[in-house]
Protein backbone atom coordinates (compact mmCIF):
# COMPACT_ATOMS: atom_id res chain seq x y z
CA UNK A 1 0.00 0.00 0.00
CA UNK A 2 2.88 2.45 1.04
CA UNK A 3 4.02 1.67 -2.82
CA UNK A 4 1.00 2.70 -4.49
CA UNK A 5 1.01 6.21 -2.14
CA UNK A 6 4.27 6.85 -3.42
CA UNK A 7 3.85 6.63 -6.96
CA UNK A 8 0.73 8.50 -6.26
CA UNK A 9 3.03 11.29 -4.57
CA UNK A 10 5.48 10.99 -7.34
CA UNK A 11 2.03 11.38 -10.39
CA UNK A 12 1.36 14.96 -8.37
CA UNK A 13 4.52 16.16 -7.83
CA UNK A 14 5.15 15.71 -11.38
CA UNK A 15 1.79 17.28 -12.53
CA UNK A 16 3.11 20.29 -9.82
CA UNK A 17 0.17 19.38 -7.38
CA UNK A 18 2.34 19.98 -4.19
CA UNK A 19 -0.68 19.84 -1.66
CA UNK A 20 -1.90 16.46 -3.02
CA UNK A 21 2.17 14.83 -2.99
CA UNK A 22 2.11 15.65 0.14
CA UNK A 23 -0.58 14.20 1.47
CA UNK A 24 0.29 11.04 -0.48
CA UNK A 25 3.65 11.04 0.87
CA UNK A 26 2.40 11.47 4.57
CA UNK A 27 0.14 8.84 3.66
CA UNK A 28 2.98 6.62 2.65
CA UNK A 29 5.18 7.48 5.48
CA UNK A 30 2.37 5.90 8.21
CA UNK A 31 3.10 3.14 6.25
CA UNK A 32 6.80 2.74 6.20
CA UNK A 33 6.86 3.73 10.09
CA UNK A 34 5.18 0.23 10.33
CA UNK A 35 7.83 -1.55 8.33
CA UNK A 36 10.63 -2.94 9.12
CA UNK A 37 13.13 -0.87 6.37
CA UNK A 38 15.10 2.13 7.28
CA UNK A 39 16.00 2.79 3.62
CA UNK A 40 12.10 3.10 2.70
CA UNK A 41 11.39 5.16 5.31
CA UNK A 42 14.66 7.63 4.56
CA UNK A 43 13.33 7.32 0.83
CA UNK A 44 9.69 8.75 1.70
CA UNK A 45 11.31 11.39 4.48
CA UNK A 46 13.10 12.97 1.45
CA UNK A 47 10.10 13.14 -0.61
CA UNK A 48 7.71 14.40 2.03
CA UNK A 49 10.70 16.95 3.11
CA UNK A 50 11.74 18.46 -0.57
CA UNK A 51 7.83 18.68 -0.92
CA UNK A 52 7.41 20.45 2.75
CA UNK A 53 10.52 23.29 1.13
CA UNK A 54 8.87 23.40 -1.67
CA UNK A 55 5.63 24.33 -0.29
CA UNK A 56 7.59 26.60 2.30
CA UNK A 57 6.92 24.76 5.15
CA UNK A 58 10.41 25.02 6.12
CA UNK A 59 9.89 23.84 9.92
CA UNK A 60 8.77 20.69 8.59
CA UNK A 61 11.31 19.76 6.10
CA UNK A 62 13.86 20.60 8.61
CA UNK A 63 12.31 18.03 10.66
CA UNK A 64 12.35 15.73 7.93
CA UNK A 65 15.97 15.85 7.05
CA UNK A 66 17.10 15.65 10.34
CA UNK A 67 15.54 12.11 11.06
CA UNK A 68 16.61 11.16 7.72
CA UNK A 69 20.26 12.56 8.55
CA UNK A 70 19.72 10.01 12.17
CA UNK A 71 18.62 7.11 9.97
CA UNK A 72 21.54 7.86 7.35
CA UNK A 73 24.40 8.33 10.49
CA UNK A 74 22.96 4.55 12.10
CA UNK A 75 23.75 2.84 8.49
CA UNK A 76 27.27 5.05 8.26
CA UNK A 77 26.38 6.45 4.99
CA UNK A 78 28.64 8.79 4.37
CA UNK A 79 27.72 10.14 0.65
CA UNK A 80 23.86 10.29 1.79
CA UNK A 81 24.95 12.10 5.05
CA UNK A 82 26.90 14.72 2.97
CA UNK A 83 23.43 15.13 0.74
CA UNK A 84 21.15 15.60 3.65
CA UNK A 85 23.54 18.38 5.08
CA UNK A 86 23.28 20.39 1.71
CA UNK A 87 19.64 19.73 2.03
CA UNK A 88 19.61 20.83 5.31
CA UNK A 89 22.07 24.16 4.55
CA UNK A 90 19.81 25.04 1.56
CA UNK A 91 16.49 25.19 3.66
CA UNK A 92 18.79 27.65 6.17
CA UNK A 93 19.77 29.95 3.16
CA UNK A 94 16.16 30.17 1.94
CA UNK A 95 14.92 31.51 5.01
CA UNK A 96 18.03 34.00 5.72
CA UNK A 97 19.92 32.08 8.01
CA UNK A 98 22.90 32.44 6.01
CA UNK A 99 25.58 31.58 9.03
CA UNK A 100 23.65 28.34 9.93
CA UNK A 101 23.50 27.88 6.04
CA UNK A 102 27.15 27.79 5.81
CA UNK A 103 27.91 25.43 8.85
CA UNK A 104 25.95 22.66 7.08
CA UNK A 105 27.88 23.24 4.08
CA UNK A 106 31.29 23.31 5.53
CA UNK A 107 30.43 19.70 7.58
CA UNK A 108 29.17 18.48 4.25
CA UNK A 109 32.25 19.50 2.20
CA UNK A 110 33.86 17.34 4.75
CA UNK A 111 31.85 14.46 4.10
CA UNK A 112 32.15 14.66 0.47
CA UNK A 113 35.68 15.62 0.03
CA UNK A 114 36.51 12.43 2.36
CA UNK A 115 34.31 10.39 0.17
CA UNK A 116 35.59 11.98 -3.21
CA UNK A 117 32.31 12.84 -4.29
CA UNK A 118 33.17 14.91 -7.08
CA UNK A 119 29.90 15.28 -8.78
CA UNK A 120 28.29 16.65 -5.26
CA UNK A 121 30.74 18.44 -4.31
CA UNK A 122 30.73 20.55 -7.58
CA UNK A 123 27.43 21.31 -6.77
CA UNK A 124 28.52 22.21 -3.29
CA UNK A 125 31.29 24.23 -4.35
CA UNK A 126 29.19 26.44 -6.77
CA UNK A 127 25.80 26.77 -3.61
CA UNK A 128 29.11 27.93 -1.32
CA UNK A 129 30.04 30.42 -3.47
CA UNK A 130 26.57 31.47 -4.67
CA UNK A 131 26.45 32.38 -0.41
CA UNK A 132 29.86 34.38 -0.64
CA UNK A 133 28.92 36.22 -4.09
CA UNK A 134 25.56 37.46 -2.40
CA UNK A 135 27.38 38.46 1.00
CA UNK A 136 30.31 40.44 -1.16
CA UNK A 137 32.66 37.93 -0.52
CA UNK A 138 33.82 38.26 -4.21
CA UNK A 139 37.76 36.77 -4.19
CA UNK A 140 35.96 33.87 -2.09
CA UNK A 141 32.85 33.47 -4.61
CA UNK A 142 35.37 33.34 -7.88
CA UNK A 143 37.68 30.70 -6.14
CA UNK A 144 35.07 28.41 -5.26
CA UNK A 145 33.73 28.73 -8.52
CA UNK A 146 36.65 28.05 -10.35
CA UNK A 147 36.68 24.63 -8.58
CA UNK A 148 33.14 23.72 -8.91
CA UNK A 149 34.07 24.08 -12.90
CA UNK A 150 36.77 21.67 -12.63
CA UNK A 151 34.92 19.29 -10.50
CA UNK A 152 32.14 19.18 -13.22
CA UNK A 153 35.02 19.05 -15.71
CA UNK A 154 36.29 15.98 -13.89
CA UNK A 155 32.80 14.18 -14.31
CA UNK A 156 31.54 15.76 -17.35
CA UNK A 157 28.55 17.40 -15.72
CA UNK A 158 27.54 19.76 -18.67
CA UNK A 159 24.75 21.43 -16.52
CA UNK A 160 27.01 22.35 -13.87
CA UNK A 161 29.87 23.61 -16.59
CA UNK A 162 26.92 25.75 -18.26
CA UNK A 163 25.12 26.90 -14.92
CA UNK A 164 28.72 27.89 -13.00
CA UNK A 165 30.01 29.53 -16.01
CA UNK A 166 27.37 31.62 -16.17
CA UNK A 167 26.90 32.60 -11.94
CA UNK A 168 31.00 33.18 -12.83
CA UNK A 169 30.14 35.21 -15.10
CA UNK A 170 27.75 37.44 -13.37
CA UNK A 171 30.41 37.80 -10.90
CA UNK A 172 33.29 38.83 -12.85
CA UNK A 173 30.82 41.50 -14.13
CA UNK A 174 29.26 42.81 -11.10
CA UNK A 175 33.59 42.89 -10.35
CA UNK A 176 34.40 45.25 -13.28
CA UNK A 177 36.08 42.52 -14.75
CA UNK A 178 34.79 42.08 -18.31
CA UNK A 179 36.76 40.63 -20.08
CA UNK A 180 36.71 37.66 -17.46
CA UNK A 181 32.97 37.87 -17.65
CA UNK A 182 33.16 37.87 -21.49
CA UNK A 183 34.99 34.45 -21.87
CA UNK A 184 32.92 32.98 -19.25
CA UNK A 185 29.44 33.74 -20.28
CA UNK A 186 30.46 32.43 -24.14
CA UNK A 187 31.44 29.71 -22.77
CA UNK A 188 28.21 29.45 -21.11
CA UNK A 189 26.12 30.05 -23.79
CA UNK A 190 28.21 27.44 -26.00
CA UNK A 191 27.28 24.76 -23.04
CA UNK A 192 23.46 25.72 -23.12
CA UNK A 193 23.76 24.90 -26.56
CA UNK A 194 25.25 21.85 -26.62
CA UNK A 195 22.50 20.93 -24.03
CA UNK A 196 19.79 22.41 -25.93
CA UNK A 197 18.82 24.70 -22.96
CA UNK A 198 17.83 27.78 -24.75
CA UNK A 199 16.11 29.17 -21.28
CA UNK A 200 19.50 28.96 -19.66
CA UNK A 201 21.10 30.30 -22.88
CA UNK A 202 19.19 33.04 -22.66
CA UNK A 203 19.95 33.83 -19.09
CA UNK A 204 23.65 33.95 -20.37
CA UNK A 205 23.19 35.97 -22.91
CA UNK A 206 21.22 38.64 -21.01
CA UNK A 207 24.49 39.00 -19.26
CA UNK A 208 26.77 39.32 -22.32
CA UNK A 209 23.87 42.07 -23.78
CA UNK A 210 24.60 44.05 -20.71
CA UNK A 211 28.21 43.73 -20.47
CA UNK A 212 28.05 44.86 -24.21
CA UNK A 213 26.21 47.79 -23.70
CA UNK A 214 28.19 48.80 -20.69
CA UNK A 215 31.45 48.66 -23.02
CA UNK A 216 29.58 50.36 -25.90
CA UNK A 217 29.09 47.86 -28.21
CA UNK A 218 25.90 48.40 -29.31
CA UNK A 219 25.68 45.99 -32.19
CA UNK A 220 26.95 43.09 -29.70
CA UNK A 221 24.33 43.80 -27.53
CA UNK A 222 21.63 44.22 -30.15
CA UNK A 223 22.25 40.80 -31.34
CA UNK A 224 22.45 39.06 -27.84
CA UNK A 225 18.84 40.45 -27.02
CA UNK A 226 17.74 39.68 -30.17
CA UNK A 227 17.71 36.27 -29.63
CA UNK A 228 16.83 36.36 -26.54
CA UNK A 229 13.35 37.76 -27.18
CA UNK A 230 13.07 34.83 -29.68
CA UNK A 231 13.66 32.32 -27.06
CA UNK A 232 11.15 34.48 -24.84
CA UNK A 233 8.44 34.02 -27.73
CA UNK A 234 9.21 30.97 -27.71
CA UNK A 235 8.88 29.82 -24.52
CA UNK A 236 7.00 32.32 -22.70
CA UNK A 237 9.62 33.51 -20.52
CA UNK A 238 8.49 36.18 -17.71
CA UNK A 239 11.35 38.47 -19.04
CA UNK A 240 9.73 39.52 -22.54
CA UNK A 241 8.68 42.88 -22.17
CA UNK A 242 11.79 43.82 -20.12
CA UNK A 243 13.50 42.30 -22.67
CA UNK A 244 11.77 44.17 -25.95
CA UNK A 245 12.36 47.21 -23.89
CA UNK A 246 15.96 46.58 -23.69
CA UNK A 247 15.93 46.00 -27.57
CA UNK A 248 13.68 48.99 -28.37
CA UNK A 249 16.10 51.65 -26.32
CA UNK A 250 19.05 49.85 -28.04
CA UNK A 251 18.10 49.90 -31.77
CA UNK A 252 16.66 53.24 -31.51
CA UNK A 253 20.45 54.21 -30.07
CA UNK A 254 18.98 55.28 -26.46
CA UNK A 255 22.17 54.20 -24.79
Amino acid sequence: MADADKYRGQIFLHRGNLTQARLSYEQALKEDRLADSPQALSDTLGNLGNVCAMLGDYSEAERCYHEILEIQRRQKDQSAIGQTLVNLGNLQAEVGHSDRARAYYLEALDILERGKDDRALGILYSTLALQEAATGSTDEAIANFTRALELHRAVGDEEGLATTYSQLGKTFLKAGRRGQAEKCLNNASEHFIKLGNEPGEAAALRLLADLYEQAGNRESAIRCLERVVAFDVRYGLPQHTEDMAGLKRLVQGDV
